[in-house]
């Protein structure tokens, strides 16, 4: 499904990698002209040339989504966008409640939720002025469910869960439509590495025994076809996990 002219442009943040980059690939291939936002600069820029190599339409724009001034300053930029697809965000520690991190909390709550709702409010008008906008949340599986040691990334996922939710209720009527896709175990380069502050081993054992988690190229594939869907059609919420996976607590590990 080609986008229309008026909704061809589709904003990514956090497009440095994983599944921000993987979906912006995507989109480039089905005819948007992707907007990468992230701040490694280096990044998403190779990114843009990447993509613009390969016949694609992209630019770079390097950004902090928790920096309010600096969302609404790009935001000036664009008189009308067809897709936002907030994947910036993050965790940060695995510690029980007893001993967490405040500032780690404060800081998944910054960048999961605070960053989510700064673009979000900012490129609105755009997204409604296309006549045809998409905003995609990429929420998780903790965002509706809660496990040991995640109690920080859990709270912060459950609050940008509601903040779709609640975004629906309140523009229904609008030419918007509110998507969220909520993967369970992903394996990137950097999710498990970010979460234990650069500990491979830590990060290793996420994923020990499980024969084949999900890539950031199957959740970009989810995205890209949520978001190809005709514009009626509206996937509320997506949730997609690996066959290995049936709970964020149960997993089968092989030996």
């Amino acid at each position: 499904m080609t986008p229309a002219a008026a909704s061809r442009i589709a904003v990514i943040t956090g497009a440095s990698s994983g599944i921000g980059a993987a979906t912006a690939r995507q989109l480039a291939a089905e005819g948007y002209r992707v907007v990468l936002t992230a701040r490694r600069k280096d990044r998403i820029e190779a990114l843009a040339e990447e993509i613009t190599a390969a016949g694609g339409q992209a630019t770079a724009y390097t950004l902090d989504v928790t920096d309010r001034t600096a969302v609404d300053e790009f935001a000036t930029a664009f008189k009308t966008i067809g897709v936002l697809v907030n994947n910036a965000g993050g965790a940060l520690g695995a510690d029980p409640i007893a001993t967490g991190d405040p500032a780690q909390w404060r800081q998944m709550y910054e960048t999961n939720v605070i960053g989510t709702l700064n673009i979000t409010q900012a490129l609105l008008p755009a997204l409604t002025a296309s006549g045809d906008g998409t905003i995609v949340v990429l929420s998780s599986t903790a965002a509706h469910a809660t496990y040991e040691g995640g109690g920080g990334y859990v709270a912060a996922k459950h609050a940008e869960h509601v903040l779709a939710e609640t975004l629906r209720l309140e523009i229904v009527g609008t030419p918007v439509r509110v998507i969220e896709v909520a993967p369970g175990m992903v394996k990137t380069k950097e999710f498990a590495l970010t979460r234990f502050g650069g500990d491979t081993e830590k990060a290793a054992k996420v994923y020990a025994g499980v024969a084949q988690p999900l890539t950031a190229d199957d959740v970009a594939e989810t995205i890209t076809w949520a978001v190809t869907r005709p514009s009626h059609v509206n996937i509320d919420l997506l949730v997609v996990r690996p066959r290995a996976q049936a709970s964020n607590t149960k997993i089968h590990r092989e030996q």
